[in-house]
């Protein structure tokens, strides 16, 4: 099955190709941007223990796709994970005007600790919405699109579920 990945926020990021076969056996084969990748997965609870070429990665995942957190060694990052079939259909959404993007949810469960926005604020995209407090680390919440705040569904100090609506665009 072939996945993008984008490490970037940025919309206009290019994505990386992941390709990941699984055999029989149960090993994976993988290929990075048609790169082969040695590859070696273990499953320790709700964390994942990876060998990538040699080298140990502990990673936990949190949210699902296509927007994941992943804590990396410690690392916090945020990445776009998009099947073949995730991307045909946002493509068919965008060709339809769907407003997917302009309902912007929780990427996980967490503690609204600051609103950023107010309704009636026009935002550039990539501009800061909401800061989410999950597992005692504060995430950011960015606008995807450009437009203008037509509502906010969440106030400070809110406990919220993932994939809630926190601020809807026009």
């Amino acid at each position: 099955m072939r996945y993008y990945v984008t490490l970037d926020p940025d919309p206009k990021a290019k994505p990386i190709a992941v390709d990941l076969l699984e055999l029989p056996s149960g090993e994976l084969q993988a290929r990075v941007d048609d790169r082969a990748v040695e590859l070696d997965v273990t499953y320790l609870g709700a964390q994942l223990s990876a060998r990538v070429d040699g080298q140990v990665v502990d990673l936990t995942i949190e949210g699902s796709p296509p927007e994941v957190g992943a804590v990396a060694s410690g690392h916090r990052s945020y990445v776009r994970v998009e099947s073949e079939r995730m991307r045909a259909a946002e493509q068919a959404k965008k060709t339809s005007g769907g407003a997917g993007d302009r309902v912007i949810k929780s990427p996980m469960p967490g503690r609204v600790v600051k609103v950023l926005v107010a309704k009636g604020d026009v935002v550039p995209v990539g501009h800061g919405l909401v800061v989410l407090e999950a597992m005692k680390m504060e995430n950011e919440v960015r606008a995807k699109v450009a437009g203008t705040v037509a509502e906010v569904h969440v106030i400070p100090g809110a406990t919220v579920e993932g994939n809630a609506k926190l601020v809807t665009l026009a």
